[in-house]
């Protein structure tokens, strides 16, 4: 079963000619367009499947700085004004909420390591409450155990997965944008050095400006271009459970599962950090930079099976702008949920809370988490390559940390004052990151 999805109706012609063509209609993808749209630029968005379809709904819908590493936490501050301030200046509902984000742990490692999270926050200006063993017991009521500890971040909050994207791609579309959903992005053309156009399956659009925010499918799409860009795919599966349950946390985590209250009235439910390693060529490629983390987390990456070669999103084929290419072969990547983790969080949220014991599945699916190998975005000018933007790698994170992300995006083609500081987001802090020899594909 795919996640849940708003399904909308987008453009139907194609523009000859845009000031920029924005390629992948996830989370960073429609927001990157919608602020660009703003400043009274023509937008054409590009998406081969649906708005929203990959990742930007198939994740847990937090918002968060809790727990951020320092180079993505301004981001995130800044998401969370942005999601809030989308609604009121677009009058469309991406389900957004600062409805506080629980953490409960009785690990006194793990309590330590959110109480330096915390000192590190103050700084930053990020209000974040530690929990001790009454206040942590009394917020994880719900749960029925006594808890060590815990964190209580009040400004965090969640939106809704199956509705954000399409939300933002409507707003896109009422102020003069262009959405075409079914039209993959073949390939770009360059002139004197820069980026001139973009090839889809349905036409050519003349631009000086592409933005690639391809999500999964990013590296490969580089690697047509002549970019090498290291990206690695981890393989999520996660389950929705019906809506009827009342007195628990909107959006609580634990060591065991988390559990995300949705749109619906349902649940998500998930262990983060957990997930399949799917061999394809392009992992192999970037194996050497990618050990450190996948060592890291050994104990909640698993090998996995040849579900991504299947789904050919790691692709290391070239292929031609003038034929069919895999994204047009695989619309919207929909691998295969793994049911030993599907089960295993069942249990463990069942056991969690008890009161889910009255709910039943409504869904499971499973999703590629396009991560870089320090777990940070990609955002920024390709080196060498004048005119396309990159915007990938988001790690698990994208979601939350969507509307700023878009906003710098459009700071950059704009020349405005970024809203962060994009330095830490620079692909060259990779060692091997090369913009080679650049011909139309």
């Amino acid at each position: 079963m795919p996640a849940p999805l708003c399904h909308i109706e987008t453009s139907p012609d194609l523009p000859h000619s845009a000031d920029v063509v924005v390629i992948g209609g996830g989370i960073i993808g429609v927001f990157a367009a919608y602020y660009l749209t703003l400043r009274g630029l023509s937008v054409a968005l590009v998406e081969k499947g649906r708005i929203g379809a990959e990742q930007s709904s198939r994740n847990w819908g937090w918002c968060r700085q809790q727990n951020r590493d320092a180079r993505e936490l301004p981001i995130a501050t800044k998401s969370l004004d942005l999601w809030e301030s989308f609604g009121a200046e677009s009058g469309e509902s991406t389900g957004f909420s600062r409805c506080g984000l629980l953490y409960l742990s009785n690990d006194e490692a793990e309590l330590d390591g959110w109480a330096r999270w915390r000192d590190f926050a103050r700084t930053a200006g990020v209000t974040t409450h530690m929990l001790d063993a009454t206040e942590a017991t009394r917020r994880g009521a719900a749960t029925g155990r006594a808890w060590k500890g815990g964190v209580f971040s009040p400004t965090d909050g969640t939106a809704d997965p199956a509705n954000a994207a399409p939300a933002v791609a409507r707003a896109i579309l009422r102020r003069g944008g262009s959405v075409r959903q079914m039209c993959a992005a073949r390939g770009l053309e360059t002139q004197g050095g820069r980026i001139s156009a973009v090839v889809t399956e349905h036409g050519t659009i003349r631009t000086r400006v592409a933005i690639l925010a391809g999500g999964a499918w990013s590296s490969s799409f580089c690697h047509q271009a002549g970019i090498r860009l290291p990206l690695a795919s981890i393989r999520s599966s996660i389950l929705s459970v019906s809506a009827g349950t009342k007195g628990l946390p909107d959006a609580l985590h634990t060591a065991a599962v988390s559990v995300t209250k949705r749109g619906d009235g349902g649940y998500t439910l998930a262990i983060s950090g957990r997930g399949r390693v799917d061999p394809t060529a392009q992992q192999f490629r970037f194996a050497a930079q990618f050990l450190p983390m996948f060592a890291r987390r050994f104990r909640s990456l698993l090998p996995g099976d040849l579900e991504g070669v299947r789904s050919g999103h790691e692709t290391l084929r070239r292929w031609r702008a003038g034929g069919p290419t895999p994204m047009e072969r695989v619309r919207i990547l929909d691998p295969t949920p793994d049911q030993s983790t599907i089960e295993l969080t069942h249990r463990r949220a069942l056991e969690l809370l008890p009161a889910l014991k009255d709910t039943k599945i409504t869904a499971t699916w499973g999703g590629y988490i396009d991560s870089t190998p320090d777990g940070v975005p990609v955002i920024g000018e390709a080196s060498g390559l004048p005119g396309l933007i990159l915007a990938a790698g988001f790690s698990g994170h994208g979601f939350g940390i969507g509307p700023a992300s878009g906003h710098l995006v459009a700071d950059l083609v704009t020349g405005a004052a970024p809203i962060v500081d994009p330095r830490p987001y620079r692909a060259e802090r990779f060692a091997g990151f090369t913009v080679g020899k650049v011909s139309d594909f």
